[in-house]
């Protein structure tokens, strides 16, 4: 996109697949998720300094086993903050989502493959909240 515009198809494509992770994150489906994220994506945030690197699989494992928000009467609470295009095949989208008492602030990188738009990429910040 040399002259800096945004193409309205990509952005709706982006933000389907935004959409489809979070469904999956509140229903606790591990399979509309893992349609969002790419299979080589990994997962990061820091933990006491520390950069934790989770990949795709073990997230999902972790998703599987744990109470799934919507079954918890937890309110959603999910929305996207930015959108943003690098060239016509790479984006970044900010969002939050929260799975009580965590609240996050995603930031998901997103690639354009030959099976569409996938999430490749998701470092993310947690904040603990009272209930």
């Amino acid at each position: 996109m040399p002259d800096g515009s945004v193409t309205l198809p990509a952005l709706t494509q982006i933000e389907a697949v935004v959409r489809t992770y979070l469904d999956g994150l509140y229903e606790g489906d591990g399979a509309k998720i893992a349609a969002a994220f790419h299979p080589v994506s990994h997962l990061y945030n820091v933990v006491e300094g520390t950069v934790v690197d989770l990949p795709r699989e073990e997230w999902l494992a972790r998703i599987a086993s744990r109470a799934k928000p919507s079954e918890q009467g937890f309110t959603r609470e999910d929305r996207i903050l930015a959108m943003d295009m690098a060239g016509d095949d790479a984006a970044c989208v900010k969002v939050n989502c929260c799975i009580p008492p965590r609240y996050f602030t995603d930031y998901l990188l997103l690639l354009k493959t030959g099976e569409g738009w996938k999430i490749v990429s998701k470092s993310f910040n947690t904040e603990l909240r009272s209930v």
